[in-house]
């Protein structure tokens, strides 16, 4: 029981008994969309599936240890989501190092992995809470004693909350071996890859001439926006000439679906604003009036913001409050008023001001006895005692606790539900004297509590704050479901769709190369029912009204198009062949004109129709020069800097923003000596980045499958 008090005082490990009830409820909506005909698999990596129940498993394994790290009960939709991905990518990068790893008989032994955990320095240990109070690192003893204490204890006899705690912790312990070994294996995967790409010294000193050799140029270029787009024509044939030699790079590895849809978000009527209004305008008469009891006044008003009755900085106030209160004088009321940057009307009013200290010192002695009846009597004692002259560490130490003051600042509680005997407490802190002795009843306990120092005094409030969304009405969104109901009604295909949306009043909106491992459309909130049907859908196709959002939009979702696994058509790439042609059409007449203008010389070229010039400086070819004269960056420039003399004249080139020609007239390197060994290190370094693109090469080769869109 030691050492679990020691990891209890660890902050990660605080707050972590925590059941699964989000998970119960995102495998609920799961298999929701299941249905005896359908594989229940949620993908598959070098033809090995992987089951929907399998892949949850996982997804709550990684969720516990996230929640435990970050010291949270729970996450929201999107850290959800986040950590879906994260497991399916990792799984997905384990299964292929795993099946390369197994080729090569590389693996990881018990004693490696036991060899990792006693030299304690991986960076994975060091997130776990089994580090040493003193030093913050991991400590191997601690953990040790954690897994036999594990071992030996007997969970009948231990109370429900300490064996579910530990149980927690031995889970979140094999995960974390687990991880350990795949992240060796990866490490030892990737080292044998990028040792493979070894430098030399060739390599190393090339790379250190590319980078300290350095030129100045002078550049005259003429660019290509000074040649109308209306001169050059490009034809069919030309598109698909190109199309056929780039084809390669318009490879599409996933079937993507291109799709039209609007989306309806229902606001507040003029009528809800000013139904709103009315109540808000009763509400800051009344706050002006006799209010007795604030707390229960601003519940009862509806306010997002609640009151509690304490002094509390400015930043526990919402900015737009803050931003009026130097206007109201204490006891006065201000509002109401719309503060548009959170949709809200809002009331106020200053109840009071003090300079008092923000950070407060004190200890106290908590005092338990069998009976509330006992309880007191006890710590009547303990008080006279105590203000009798006995000394309060001393006293503390008798019951079993320090007595060693602490420090509380605004920022402890500020934010916080406070109410009870919690409010109790906390005001008995901030507003009591120095050395003064006080003894505290809360519920079952009393606190025999002192302040001893106090510090950084700030300027405080007391401030009754009323502020209410502008929401629509039950009316407004009914009135908003039933037209949009009306409308997909009427217009059951895509064509109808797109033709009668504006004359409707809806806009419409379009989306290219959607993917199936997309959480939802459009940016907008629990969407997925609306991708699933994207992915199930014909082209043509129009689906019904899906709720979403904030239970505030409305959407529907029409099939335009699915791009296929494969090439994709000349169709969806033909913009960016006609820029590219556009460009080379362009650069072909430019140097025709020059040609035909007889230029020679570089003032010739200078003083060529359209031309700009420009100075290049510190141009190397360890990186491409940008060109200012030309917006855009040019890599030639740094080619040729490379390679010409002094003074020698270019003939035109065919840049990204222009057709230039290019004359250095300086030369110089930079002050730094060539050590061959750090140049080789660079060079490794930077091989070892490259390793990353075989990941990608065995992501391509092992064909894998993702259809978690389907259940998740």
């Amino acid at each position: 029981m030691a050492t679990l008090q020691k990891i209890r005082s660890r902050g990660p490990l605080v707050v972590i008994v925590v059941g699964l009830a989000l998970f119960a409820f995102i495998a609920g909506d799961a298999w929701q969309v299941m249905r005896p005909h359908q594989s229940q698999d949620v993908g598959e990596v070098n033809g090995e599936s992987i089951s929907a129940q399998d892949y949850q498993k996982m997804v709550e394994e990684y969720t516990e240890v996230v929640k435990i790290a970050r010291n949270v009960n729970s996450l929201t939709d999107e850290e959800v989501s986040r950590l879906q991905d994260e497991v399916w990518q990792t799984y997905v990068e384990n299964k292929l190092i795993e099946n390369e790893a197994k080729k090569m008989g590389l693996e990881v032994s018990d004693a490696e992995l036991l060899s990792i955990i006693n030299t304690g320095t991986h960076r994975l240990l060091q997130n776990t809470p089994f580090r040493n109070p003193q030093t913050g690192l991991f400590d191997k003893d601690m953990l040790n004693k954690f897994l036999a204490d594990y071992a030996q204890m007997n969970q009948a006899q231990m109370p429900a909350e300490y064996a579910e705690y530990y149980q927690k912790m031995y889970t979140y312990w094999q995960f974390i071996e687990k991880t350990l070994v795949q992240t060796r294996l990866r490490e030892k995967y990737m080292s044998l890859i990028g040792n493979a790409l070894i430098s030399n010294p060739v390599e190393a000193q090339n790379a250190y001439d590319a980078r300290v050799a350095q030129s100045d140029l002078l550049l005259a270029a003429v660019p290509y926006s000074s040649v109308s787009d209306s001169t050059v024509t490009v034809s069919e044939a030309d598109l698909k000439a190109a199309y056929d030699k780039k084809k390669e790079q318009f490879r599409q590895y996933v079937e993507t679906r291109n799709i039209r849809f609007i989306d309806v978000q229902v606001t507040a009527s003029a009528e809800d604003k000013a139904a709103l209004q009315e109540e808000m305008e009763e509400y800051t008469t009344q706050l002006a009036g006799n209010v007795t009891d604030y707390t229960t006044f601003v519940r009862s008003a509806g306010s997002d913001v609640p009151y509690v009755d304490l002094f509390y900085t400015t930043r526990a106030l919402p900015g737009d409050v803050v931003a009026r209160l130097d206007s109201v004088s204490t006891g006065d009321v201000f509002g109401p008023y719309y503060n548009a940057s959170d949709n809200t009307l809002n009331a106020f009013k200053k109840l009071a001001v003090a300079s008092m200290p923000d950070s407060v010192e004190f200890r106290q002695i908590q005092v338990v006895g069998e009976n509330a009846a006992r309880t007191k009597t006890l710590a009547d004692s303990i008080y006279d005692a105590i203000k009798g002259g006995a000394d309060f560490a001393e006293v503390a130490k008798k019951y079993g606790q320090t007595g060693e003051p602490t420090w509380i600042s605004s920022v402890n509680y500020e934010g916080a539900q406070i109410d009870g005997d919690n409010l109790k407490y906390i005001e008995a802190i901030t507003m009591g004297k120095k050395d003064e002795l006080k003894n505290l009843a809360l519920g079952q306990a009393n606190v025999i509590l002192q302040v001893t120092d106090k510090k950084a005094v700030k300027e405080k409030y007391k401030v009754a704050v009323v502020k209410r969304v502008v929401e629509f009405s039950k009316e407004t969104y009914s009135k908003a479901y039933n037209d949009f109901s009306q409308f997909i009604a009427t217009n059951n295909t895509l064509e109808k769709m797109v033709a009668n949306a504006e004359d409707a009043g809806y806009r419409l909106l379009e989306r290219n190369d959607l993917r199936s491992s997309e959480h939802g459309i459009g940016s907008i909130r629990d969407t997925k029912e609306a991708l699933r049907w994207a992915f199930n859908a014909k082209p043509g196709e129009v689906s019904g009204l899906f709720e979403c959002g904030d239970n505030d939009h409305m959407l529907m979702v029409g099939l335009s198009g699915i791009v296929p696994e494969g090439y994709r058509p000349l169709s969806l790439v033909q913009n960016q062949l006609r820029f590219e042609l556009l460009r080379d059409k362009k650069a072909e007449k430019i140097m025709a004109d020059m040609k035909a203008a007889g230029a020679s010389s570089f003032e010739q070229y200078k003083n060529l129709k359209d031309a700009v010039s420009d100075s290049v400086k510190h141009v190397s070819f360890g990186a491409p020069a940008y060109v200012a004269a030309l917006r855009s960056s040019e890599p030639l420039v740094s080619a040729y800097a490379s390679v010409a003399e002094p003074n020698q004249l270019s003939q035109p080139i065919k840049g990204n923003g222009g057709v230039f020609v290019l004359q250095p007239y300086a030369e110089e390197k930079q002050n730094e000596e060539f050590n061959e060994k750090t140049e080789q290190e660079t060079q490794a370094s930077m091989h070892a980045r490259m390793a990353m693109q075989f990941i990608n090469d065995l992501y391509l080769k092992a064909e894998v499958k993702d259809m978690r869109y389907l259940f998740f």
